[in-house]
Formats: structure tokens, C-alpha cells, sequence
């Protein structure tokens, strides 16, 4: 990362939905899709900077990072930032940090276990994206390929079709955008394959109606066997996918991601493959977190101490 001319907009307290700690490091390393474009982490120094959109539909690119042990830093890079934009921008960062989730139930299970009590220091937050289509997008882009290929695909649609800032970065594609991409950018540049017309399909169903179908799924009033029923309905969105993105983008916590990397994971750290079914009857002890437990306790040493 380059150091930027920045403003510093808040300091917002680094406290949850039900006031429980949160870890701001584990937060930015909390799952591989936070790093993706146009996310940028400096995992030593814990600092995230990416390009959102603000409610005027202006690019504007911000940087995250600590400001002492219970704050985060909230700045603006590249040009001044009307009052309007400064309250958009803070509520965005609020919004990715998810620091309006509530763990405290979590953690108080947790506490309760002696091999994840360790997350009850404030570990098991997700980075969020803007919205839920860029999240369902991305998520589609980590399927049956290699990451390399997802960091290709990502990168390729926000360089070519996001929205620049004055720091000279690009957001996500908006659906619009992306609905009328160029067949050779998904095709011949981010090399998208069979994914491309489903990146068209929900890009064109966001951009008709405003991206609310998806925004829909946030409603804490939906039962997650709903929300499961209409993620599966997406195109290119299967029981992985759904999982992935109810864990993390939606903050529903309840279902394990099974995937071609944490199978074998817990496997390794636990000696022996065990079935989907035994994985979930571990787990179920921890109800709406079930998913949330066994994703830490596979990712427990992505973070050193």
C-alpha cells in the first residue's frame, strides 16, 4: 500500500451489536474473500483500504486501521469529503466490519469450551461487502476453480467496469454495469467461463430492481431455511455457495460451509475425515453459530499468538 493523503472522518468504537470485543486483525483475516479486489490488507499492519460507493453513487476510497486497541480509524483518500459523503462512508465502514452484529450469546457458549474459548477476545466477525450482490458475485467466482483464478476473475471486473475514485482506485461493478459488460471482458479477460452468464443473470436481475431482492435477504425476520431456499435459486449458487454467503455476508451463522478446503482441514487438525452429517452433528451443539463454531475452529491459526 502507498501512503495516501487522507482525512480522518471517525473513530469508531471497535465494540459488537451486544457489546462484546472485537478484534480487528481477526476481523480483516477472517475469510479470503475479504481480500479480494477491491479490498486491499495489509495483514502486519492491519489496515484495510477499499473503494465503495457512496449514497450519491460517487467512488470513494477509504482506508481502516487501528487507532489504539478499542477504535478503528476511518479515513478518506483522495480529496476532500462533504458531510453528507463523511456519514455514508461511516456507516459503509460499520457495515463492513459487521459491528452491528451481536456474538455476545456466541461467546458466552464459547466460553463455556475450552477449545474456542479463545474467541471470546473478539474473533468471528466477517468482512462484509457493500452489498449483497457484490458478495454473492464474488462468492460465485471462488467456485470450482482455483484462487488464483477468482483473484483473476475479481480483479478483472472491478479494473474494467468499477466506478473510480478520486484516489484513483475502482469500486465494484455495479449491476448495471456489469449487466452490460462487454461479452469479451468476462469472456476474454477475467475469464470467467461457464460462470459469466451467471455473473449476467444476477447482474441483470440486481440492476432492474435496484439489487432489493438480494438486500431482502438481510431481513432478520426471514428463517434461514428461506433465505437458504432463495440463495439456491440463483444462478450458479449451490449448497457451498448458499452456505458461504449466509456465514458471511448476511450474518447467519448456523450453517457449515463443506467445501473442497475445509473438509480435508478438519480432517487434518482433528486426525481423521469425518461425513458432512457427523461435521454438522459436532457442531449442532451451537445452534444459529454452528457454522460460525467450526469455521473458527478451522481458521483458529490464520492469526499468529
Amino acid at each position: 500500500m502507498r501512503a495516501e493523503p487522507a482525512a480522518v472522518l471517525a473513530r469508531l468504537p471497535l465494540r459488537g451489536g451486544g457489546g462484546e470485543p472485537v478484534d480487528l486483525r481477526r476481523t480483516l483475516l477472517s475469510h479470503g474473500v475479504a481480500a479480494l479486489p477491491p479490498n486491499r490488507v495489509d495483514e502486519a499492519r492491519s489496515i484495510l483500504e477499499t473503494t465503495v460507493l457512496t449514497g450519491g453513487g460517487r467512488a470513494r476510497s477509504i482506508r481502516l486501521s487501528a487507532a489504539g486497541s478499542d477504535r478503528v480509524r476511518l479515513e478518506a483518500l483522495g480529496g476532500g469529503v462533504a458531510a453528507d459523503e463523511a456519514r455514508d462512508l461511516a456507516a459503509i465502514a460499520r457495515h463492513l466490519l459487521g459491528l452491528d452484529v451481536d456474538l455476545s450469546s456466541f461467546y458466552a457458549a464459547a466460553a463455556t469450551d475450552p477449545g474456542l474459548a479463545w474467541v471470546t477476545s473478539g474473533a468471528g466477525r466477517m468482512i462484509r461487502s457493500p452489498t449483497v450482490f457484490e458478495d454473492v458475485v464474488k462468492t460465485v467466482c471462488t467456485t470450482n476453480c482455483s484462487w488464483s483464478a477468482t483473484e483473476r476473475m475479481v480483479g478483472a471486473l472491478v479494473t474494467h467496469l468499477g466506478e473510480a475514485s478520486a484516489a484513483g482506485q475502482r469500486a465494484f461493478p455495479t449491476p448495471s454495469a456489469l449487466a452490460g459488460a462487454p461479452e469479451a471482458v468476462l469472456r476474454d479477460v477475467a475469464r470467467c467461463g461457464y460462470r459469466a452468464a451467471y455473473v449476467r443473470a444476477l447482474a441483470a436481475t440486481a440492476a432492474d430492481d435496484g439489487g432489493l431482492g438480494l438486500e431482502a435477504l438481510r431481513d432478520p425476520a426471514l428463517p434461514d431455511d428461506e433465505v437458504e431456499r432463495r440463495l439456491l435459486a440463483l444462478p450458479g449458487v449451490g449448497p457451498y455457495a448458499a452456505a458461504h454467503i449466509m456465514l458471511t455476508a448476511l450474518g447467519r451463522h448456523g450453517r457449515l460451509i463443506l467445501d473442497s478446503w475445509t473438509r480435508p482441514t478438519y480432517a487434518r487438525l482433528h486426525g481423521r475425515r469425518i461425513s458432512d452429517e457427523g461435521l454438522r452433528r459436532r457442531f449442532r451443539k451451537y445452534g444459529r453459530f454452528a457454522g460460525l463454531a467450526f469455521w473458527l475452529t478451522l481458521t483458529q491459526d490464520w492469526v499468529a499468538g
